[in-house]
């Protein structure tokens, strides 16, 4: 291991070339509605993140990673975008994130933001006009409707369940059905259509224009889809350990997908100085993620073996091994990431009883999301083993993506009044599962010890 963590380290040394910072560095996730609210309005904005510009600095990172902070209706925490070349007013404006990036360069920290290209808002102006225009328009192209199955088409096209629970398909006025491997309220875009494609080149060349540095893709494996198939109820829409390894399944981790992003590098990142890059979110098989951070491609993946090692030597081990693997096959660099939006805090996880990998999200399950505690938490241990976590994960050569509060030690908060839950994780569970969701580490970041 020892050889091949120097050949990483010294191949892509940002000091040989300014243009590569992103291949070693640190990068702070901010979730935009929760770290700093200046209006009293509830919501964290966007000037809320360029007052912490001198905090941030201090803490030493080198660039800040911005989830969604686009205009919503926050069906699913901002993932659901209506305008993808705009901030939501109710966080701020275009020249508020301006002095944001300014701010940022100006204190030598690069900006990084979310991009969603699997699925839209169903408020997006597309998907309006998709509706009133109705079956065979151009406009409907651009999403993926198709006819219902039955005599009259009263059945959903297959039996997919979506990631929040329930179908996958919502049946329109007119009888077709869409597509939404998410919630009802984020439709899929049809990649195969140009006028999709076209549009993203826009929308990256838009952030670019606007002082971006890179960009992190949100479900990155989910865009080339394959529905012009008869085994397509064989498979389901979220990504699991049996995914076909040869890019064959319907609609996640296609090697059409690779197509996409060799444009995106093609068209946007390499006609920039510096080039821009970009870290991919892809829950695929280990052995598939290097695809995505090929330097033709977006340049990183995220290394999720990683997230969801427990705290014991074996499986951080492991992880690791695939991490440096992952970036040495790829001639990219690793990442490394603890927690972030979508997962309990590290914190937590540590602090619960460590059991061999494939157990332990049950575990944490049943602590997190259901009322009568059986686990309780060793925050003593969380605490230490946190601390451990992140001095490790600095030491491994590549990237280290941290979340906001990973640097307070901040464990989940659990005890989330059901009336308040906002995460459709959450909400369209029953009560008898008793899943909160994702709103445990999605709470506002506290700026006074005593709110702790």
């Amino acid at each position: 291991m020892a050889e091949e963590t120097q050949s990483i380290t010294t191949r892509h040394d940002a000091e040989i070339d300014p243009a590569l910072w992103w291949r070693q560095a640190v990068v702070y996730q901010v979730y935009p509605r929760s770290f700093q609210d200046t209006t009293g309005s509830g919501l964290g904005d966007i000037n809320g993140i360029t007052g912490r510009i001198p905090y941030l600095r201090q803490l030493g990172v080198d660039a800040i990673w911005l989830s969604p902070f686009y205009p919503s209706e926050l069906a699913d925490g901002g993932y659901d975008v209506a305008d993808y070349r705009d901030v939501d007013p109710k966080l701020g404006s275009m020249d508020d994130f301006d002095r944001l990036a300014a701010a940022a360069h100006a204190a030598d920290i690069k900006v990084v933001v979310d991009i969603v290209p699997n699925h839209s808002s169903h408020l997006h102006p597309w998907f309006r006009q998709a509706l009133a225009d109705g079956p065979g328009s151009p406009a409907r192209d651009r999403y993926i409707f198709r006819d219902g199955k039955g005599p009259n088409g009263d059945e959903p096209p297959t039996r997919w369940q979506n990631h929040f629970g329930g179908p996958a398909w919502t049946r329109v006025d007119d009888g077709q059905w869409y597509l939404h491997m998410f919630a009802k309220e984020q439709p899929d875009w049809n990649w195969r259509n140009p006028d999709v494609r076209a549009d993203f080149l826009e929308t990256l060349r838009f952030w670019c224009d606007h002082g971006v540095d890179g960009f992190r893709i949100d479900v990155a494996h989910g865009l080339a889809k394959d529905l012009d198939r008869d085994d397509l109820d064989d498979y389901v829409v979220m990504s699991t350990n049996d995914m076909p390894a040869d890019g064959s399944h319907p609609v996640l981790d296609r090697d059409e997908v690779h197509d996409i992003y060799r444009e995106w590098r093609r068209e946007v990142f390499n006609r920039y100085d510096p080039p821009r890059f970009a870290v991919a979110e892809a829950w695929v098989r280990p052995e598939r993620q290097y695809l995505y951070a090929s330097p033709d491609e977006l340049g990183q993946v995220f290394n999720f073996e990683f997230a969801k090692a427990d705290w014991t030597f074996d499986a951080m081990s492991k992880a690791i091994d695939k991490g440096l693997a992952c970036a040495e096959r790829s001639g990219s660099t690793s990442t490394w990431v603890m927690s972030n939006h979508d997962v309990p805090r590290h914190a937590t996880r540590y602090a619960l009883p460590q059991v061999p990998t494939g157990e332990y999200h049950q575990i944490a399950n049943d602590w997190l999301l259901r009322d009568g505690t059986t686990y309780i938490e060793d925050r003593q241990a969380g605490a230490l083993r946190a601390r451990a976590a992140l001095m490790l994960e600095m030491a491994l050569p590549g990237s280290a993506y941290v979340y906001q509060g990973e640097e307070l030690g901040l464990f989940e908060v659990a005890d989330i009044p059901w009336d308040r839950i906002e995460d459709p994780s959450g909400l369209r569970t029953s009560r008898a599962q008793s899943t909160k969701g994702r709103d445990g580490c999605r709470v506002p970041l506290p700026w006074v010890a005593s709110d702790v």
